[in-house]
């Protein structure tokens, strides 16, 4: 299609709302009533050739007493639809009647459209709209105006007079480009908010290129299941499968694909499902509205799929999934799993932001009984990468993942690429099939200044990724080599281990020879609460040795004013030498004894799992020169993940020469002086 024709289609169109609903409905509204006309008009013109027959086969079956008649109807238009009502939408305005006449012909003739679309129709809630319509006497006029002989939705050109083609056909392709514009201006004039914006159509090319690309040799003439747990409009699915068989195509291979999908939005899925029939595409296996949310209830649970792309919403609570889901989530298989030595290992992040759920969620969806398993690339933003402490759900899923070695790599996309945010966006590729080269290992690539200005700003969108910039990124991630925006580490590179890192209580009047009881100690805090306005600390000055722990970490303790207390465990648990425990009998009874901690010195370490010497190598370093007497409780130890592009990716700007702010500051100094041009 020339592009002078799809801006002409989508300008009179666009028209078409001030035109007629201005008065009507306020602009935000615009939408619910021209994407369905738009629709409505496509279908309508797409079965006029099969019209006579449809209605003579509908006629035979009601003969008959067939009540399910639409797999007979459907063959008969060789579509995934059909309308078996005795109007056309020209017919309509012309019928005896006034403005409630109309109204009843037109609801009439959506009655007679197949379930599918009847569906759509609902999710609209188109219907709804024709009682406001009808009582503004616009009906007519909005019927008028996409009837106009100016434009021609459908698949077949119209000609003029002299047998000469005077419009076109736009094919499903065209059509379904046409439709994702008008999309794509009302999501832009309703201002969407930032996790709910509309994915431009360079970075889904670019995802699918990440997911196909590394794999295209291997592909075979077979079926392949294309999957997107975050349907919106299903623009992902159709740029995947378009991408899937182009490839195809060029290495000879015929592949057939089928695509699921799950959409919480019941507006999004209709325009979804809208956008499929008139792009030619099956429809049976997308699912919407606000009874499938994917978080709660998995349309697809026993299904695997070999690819999948998605952009799930970020910031968005998922408090109410949660709820659905029991408490801890335990009743999902998918977010409480084994992992680690844990069996009840947590993926469930806080309820302020469900987005990483939508990758696990996709990721329990991988097939594993295949050579090429299941590559799938999935959009987030920045906190994806390391909200979470150690031991909470978003670092525990980025552990999950890591330490299953399904990260190949993650892109940094330049800002201001999406419509109606400009925050930072990262690609998330992952599959369980690594090549043998980057087993162990995942790659960030930091592409935010490959991208191409617009002329015009689109919302927030002022770049884009022209083919040369997609083709540079999908060239950096094959190399798969350190260049300065392309960086590899090794998996444990982005782990580390939380320790909380104890100091013994010192407290005034403590024999430093026994080990006191827990209601002991109790008292002795308070005392020394109460003499020293709250603070059990010991002053500056101190000059009383500390008492050395079992593995002697307190040799060369520094002097305080008070001695450590010790305490009995009075449970007889096996001594612990890394926790300052040491065994003691008392009173003929096996006890442990260890040096009560001070919760006012406590502290958190965050030890990288590549350290030289691990835990104790930090603390031997990093810690007890300076706090001899600390120590660390095994228990306490948790292991997190989290990737920092700004850390790998740094450029310090150079500090300015010593000579020019000598200079700028004797100028400064000067009367009425000011710094130097």
């Amino acid at each position: 299609m020339q592009a002078a024709q799809h801006s002409s289609i989508c300008n009179f169109i666009w028209g078409v709302a001030d035109d007629v609903l201005r008065d009507i409905y306020v602009r935000g509204k615009y939408r619910d009533i021209i994407l369905p006309m738009t629709i409505i008009r496509r279908l309508d013109l797409a079965l006029e050739p099969t019209r006579g027959t449809a209605l003579a086969a509908k006629a035979e079956l009601d003969a008959l007493g067939v009540t399910d008649q639409e797999t007979a109807l459907k063959a008969q238009t060789g579509l995934s639809f059909y309308n078996a009502s005795p109007y056309t939408l020209r017919e309509l305005p012309t019928l005896a009647g006034g403005r409630q006449q109309l109204k009843a012909n037109f609801a009439a003739y959506l009655d007679g459209f197949s379930s599918n679309v009847r569906e759509i129709l609902d999710k609209f809630d188109f219907r709804r709209q024709l009682d406001t319509l009808a009582a503004a006497d616009q009906l007519g006029s909005l019927l008028d105006k996409f009837l106009s002989p100016d434009i021609n939705l459908g698949p077949h050109p119209v000609k003029g007079a002299d047998g000469s083609i005077r419009l076109p056909g736009l094919d499903n392709h065209a059509m379904g480009s046409i439709f994702e514009e008008l999309v794509r201006r009302f999501n832009e004039e309703n201002n969407e908010e930032a996790g709910e914006h509309w994915t431009p159509r360079d970075a889904v090319q670019l995802m699918a290129q990440l997911v196909f690309a590394p794999v295209a040799a291997e592909l075979a003439s077979t079926t392949y299941l294309l999957y997107d747990g975050a349907l919106g409009t299903g623009g992902m699915l159709t740029i995947a499968e378009a991408t899937l068989h182009r490839l195809a195509e060029e290495r000879g291979q015929e592949v057939t694909t089928h695509l699921y999908g799950q959409e919480i939005n019941a507006e999004t899925y209709a325009i979804c499902k809208a956008d499929l029939l008139l792009k030619g595409a099956g429809d049976d296996n997308v699912v919407g509205g606000p009874e499938h949310s994917t978080l709660s209830n998995d349309a697809f649970p026993n299904l695997k799929f070999d690819f999948m792309l998605s952009n799930p919403p970020y910031g968005k609570s998922w408090k109410s999934d949660y709820e659905k889901i029991g408490p801890g989530g335990r009743s999902d298989p998918r977010f409480v799993i084994q992992h680690g030595g844990d069996p009840a290992y947590s993926l469930l992040p806080r309820t302020s932001d469900g987005q990483l759920l939508f990758l696990v969620n996709l990721l329990n969806k991988m097939k594993d009984n295949t050579p090429q398993g299941s590559r799938l690339a999935e959009v987030h933003n920045g906190s994806s990468l390391f909200t979470g402490d150690a031991g909470q759900g978003e670092s525990n899923i980025r552990r999950w993942i890591i330490e299953n070695d399904w990260l190949e790599a993650i892109v940094a996309l330049p800002l201001n690429m999406f419509y109606n945010t400009g925050i930072a966006t990262y690609i998330w590729v992952l599959t369980n099939r690594k090549p043998p080269h980057r087993r162990g290992y995942v790659q960030l690539i930091d592409a935010t200044q490959w991208h191409t200005p617009l002329r015009k700003n689109l919302g927030q969108k002022n770049c884009e990724l022209s083919e040369t910039d997609i083709r540079r990124i999908v060239d950096a991630f094959l190399e798969f080599r350190e260049t300065e925006q392309s960086k590899i580490f090794p998996n444990a590179a982005f782990g580390y281990w939380r320790v909380t890192v104890e100091r013994p209580l010192r407290l005034p009047g403590i024999d430093p020879e026994r080990a006191y009881k827990s209601a002991e100690i109790r008292q002795l805090k308070a005392a020394a609460a109460n003499n020293n306005n709250g603070s059990a600390a010991p002053p500056a000055d101190s000059d009383t040795a500390a008492a050395p722990n079992a593995n002697g970490a307190h040799a060369n303790a520094p002097a305080a004013a008070h001695p450590v207390i010790r305490k009995i465990h009075p449970k007889g648990a096996a001594p612990d030498p890394l926790a300052g425990r040491f065994p003691q009998t008392i009173q003929g009874q096996p006890r442990v004894v260890e040096y009560e901690p001070d919760p006012e010195q406590r502290d958190a370490e965050q030890i990288p799992l590549l350290h030289p010497g691990g835990i104790a190598g930090f603390l031997q370093t990093e810690v007890l020169p300076y706090t001899p007497d600390a120590w660390y409780g095994p228990v306490s130890v948790k292991t997190g993940y989290e990737i920092s592009f700004t850390r790998h990716f740094h450029r310090p700007q150079p500090l300015r020469p010593l000579a020019e702010i000598q200079a700028e500051i004797a100028a400064l100094e000067q009367p009425g002086g000011g710094a130097p041009e």
